[in-house]
Order: structure tokens, then C-alpha cells, then sequence
């Protein structure tokens, strides 16, 4: 497979992530559903606390990628859903931790409520193998 972050501008780059990605020769698609701060019971981790929620969440993403054997590596585009935008300058802080090197593509929103009471925030990814 090949895989290359396509970035015409550079403005995205304090926001931590990539216009488009390319991928030629692709072996398979891992579709990864919306992602929140939930344990493995469903029940919802650090109510009221965005970062505590931002990083489960995230390594929920990462779970589910390893059972695919995928990892973040993989992920070139990824959803992310937040409750207040007022998050977002600490989510692209956090993204930075998980996504190092070339970012995926994303696309945020601010909606008013997800499915469970108490959650800020929602995350689901796509990734290539």
C-alpha cells in the first residue's frame, strides 16, 4: 500500500491534521464507529472533564484498531464531534500526543448533545491496511 498526506496549504498545520490523504493499493478499510470516554461496561468515564474524556476516547479508537490489526498509524481520516467547540484548541493539543507524525484528514463539528448524558465529545476514524 501506499499512502501520501496531500496538503496544498499550511495553515492546517497548528490544527494537526491533513487536507487529503492518497492511498494507492489499499488491502482493506477498517470503518471505525463513533468512539466516546465510555469503559468497557458503556459507562461513561470522567463526566464534565474534556481532556480525561478526549484521551479515552481516543485510546477506545486505538482498542478497536488493534482488534482490526490496525493502530493510529493507519487512521487517515477521522470525525470528530464535540459538544463546545470551545474544546477544540485542547482536542488539537491531544491529537498531537496520538498522531506524531503525518495527520489525518478531519472534520470537526459542534453538535448539541450525543447519545449518552454527560459525553463531550466523539471521535470515529477511518483507517487503511
Amino acid at each position: 500500500m501506499e499512502k501520501k498526506p496531500i496538503n496544498p496549504w499550511t495553515w492546517q498545520t497548528p490544527y494537526n491534521f491533513s487536507q487529503a490523504w492518497k492511498i494507492d493499493k489499499c488491502q482493506s478499510l477498517v470503518f471505525v464507529s463513533g468512539q466516546a470516554s465510555l469503559s468497557a461496561d458503556g459507562e461513561v468515564l470522567h463526566e464534565k472533564n474534556f481532556s480525561g474524556q478526549a484521551h479515552v476516547t481516543l485510546e477506545n479508537i486505538k482498542t478497536v484498531l488493534d482488534n482490526t490489526g490496525a493502530s493510529l498509524k493507519d487512521v487517515i481520516k477521522l470525525g470528530i464531534f464535540l459538544t463546545d467547540m470551545k474544546h477544540f484548541p485542547t482536542f488539537v493539543d491531544i491529537l498531537a500526543e496520538y498522531f506524531p507524525g503525518e495527520k489525518p484528514a478531519n472534520t470537526v463539528l459542534e453538535i448539541s448533545s450525543l447519545a449518552l448524558p454527560g459525553l463531550l465529545i466523539e471521535v470515529e476514524a477511518i483507517a487503511v491496511l
